[in-house]
């Protein structure tokens, strides 16, 4: 049974870090608001997950959502959430930071790349707003990064498929590239034998009722289009498996 494939699971509880553990997954991303694509999870989050699992937990260093082209303050509190999580036992760092027109930005990353060692560091789907993926792909490889996690700069991993096997194909193991973004036990087959990866990324998550029996339907505590109060998404342990299940037998 082929074990070349590493399953990590992106999480923000520990219901969900604990699921993924169970399920197969070998390597966390742990984050907060997966709403907004993932943000810096709180130091308590890490430390309650690094008590519960057993796999190597990396930690998202994103100050807000939205770009990827970050003022000078937005950068200290980057630093200083690196300089957090590392103390308080990340596995590894997850980043990433563009310039205006596109590229990948090769001071701020440096700088990042140096508060974060030794830690392995991940650069993430910012990669997907880049203006040329080739020579982004360069950039980050000189750069010292030890992963891109990537839908091919497309919607999802499935429609970025063609784009995600150039990357695997140039990157000739130098860099991992790390297909992630809608991948699903429909399509991970798909996936992993179009793309010749030997690692993906996944939420494989499901809604849940909120077990509140008093509800309030007046009050939203975020914007419009915010998730809802009286529902949850938790990391399905019944996916993971199926997902870690496929993998086996495709690689």
């Amino acid at each position: 049974m082929a074990e070349s494939f590493l399953m990590e699971v992106c999480v923000d509880s520990v219901e969900s870090a604990v699921n993924a553990e169970r399920g197969g997954a070998r390597r966390l991303e742990l984050c907060s608001s997966l709403l907004e694509g993932g943000l810096t999870p709180s130091v308590g989050l890490l430390l309650i997950v690094k008590q519960s699992v057993k796999i190597p937990v990396y930690v998202m260093i994103r100050p807000r959502g939205g770009d990827f082209l970050y003022s000078n303050q937005e950068v200290e509190v980057m630093r200083k959430d690196i300089e957090l999580m590392k103390i308080h036992g990340a596995d590894g760092i997850v980043l990433g930071a563009l310039t205006e027109d596109g590229r990948v930005d090769s001071e701020l990353c440096l700088e990042l790349l140096a508060a974060a060692r030794p830690l392995p560091v991940t650069f993430h789907r910012a990669f997907d707003m880049v203006h040329d993926p080739v020579i982004a792909l360069e950039s980050l490889i000189s750069l010292g990064f030890q992963r891109i996690l990537t839908s091919g700069c497309d919607s999802s991993a499935l429609e970025g498929l063609p784009v995600i096997k150039r990357l695997v194909d140039q990157a000739k193991d130098r860099i991992t590239v790390m297909p992630g973004g809608g991948i699903t036990e429909r399509n991970l087959q798909r996936i992993l034998e179009g793309s010749g990866a030997q690692e993906f990324h996944c939420s494989a998550r499901s809604s849940r009722d909120s077990a509140m029996k008093f509800r309030n339907p007046c009050v939203m505590m975020g914007a419009t289009f915010s998730a809802p109060e009286y529902g949850l998404k938790v990391a399905d342990l019944s996916k993971i498996r199926n997902l870690n299940a496929i993998a086996r037998n495709v690689l």
